[in-house]
């Protein structure tokens, strides 16, 4: 009797690692010669990053330094939505950077497609902000995510409870 096997696709994102991140780049911004006096700040709101500065060069900059030690603590840049900066209050600029935190529903639609698409012997099920893919092959499984590692998702996207 073969037994049916499972795994979930998720997008999920260490919020301690952002925290991290944030934390040394304010450290580098703090000892940059171009960012002397700028004033720039970097916080995290929830799934909500607040970037303010005094110019949208700066700001970028500051984004650019982020994402690299983003990079080095292993998380993905296709986990964040960065907005365009906008004026804030006294000239200065504010950039609103968004984390990804389960896959959204149209994101999941797409996914259950390409799965479809593929022609394996698997069930796709989307569950609440995850995706749940049964199979009795585990190499059809392990196809299954190759393929989504290759779709062009514009998320990041993680395995967990391989069964």
């Amino acid at each position: 009797m073969a037994s049916e096997s499972s795994f979930d696709v998720v997008c999920k994102v260490d919020l301690q690692e952002v925290d991290n991140a944030i934390h040394q780049t304010m450290k580098e911004l703090s000892t940059r010669f171009d960012f002397r006096g700028s004033n720039t700040t970097l916080t995290r709101e929830n799934y909500d990053l607040i970037l303010q500065s005094v110019d949208a060069y700066k700001a970028r900059s500051a984004t650019e330094v982020f994402l690299q030690r983003l990079a080095k603590r292993g998380v993905s840049a296709r986990a964040l939505q960065v907005g365009d900066p906008q004026p804030a209050a006294g000239g200065s600029v504010r950039l609103k950077i968004a984390i990804q935190q389960g896959i959204p529903q149209e994101k999941a639609k797409e996914m259950v497609r390409i799965i479809k698409d593929s022609g394996l012997k698997v069930q796709a099920s989307i569950q609440g902000d995850q995706l749940r893919v049964k199979g009795k092959s585990k190499d059809d499984l392990q196809q299954v995510m190759q393929t989504l590692r290759d779709a062009k998702l514009n998320i990041d996207v993680q395995f967990d409870n391989y069964r």
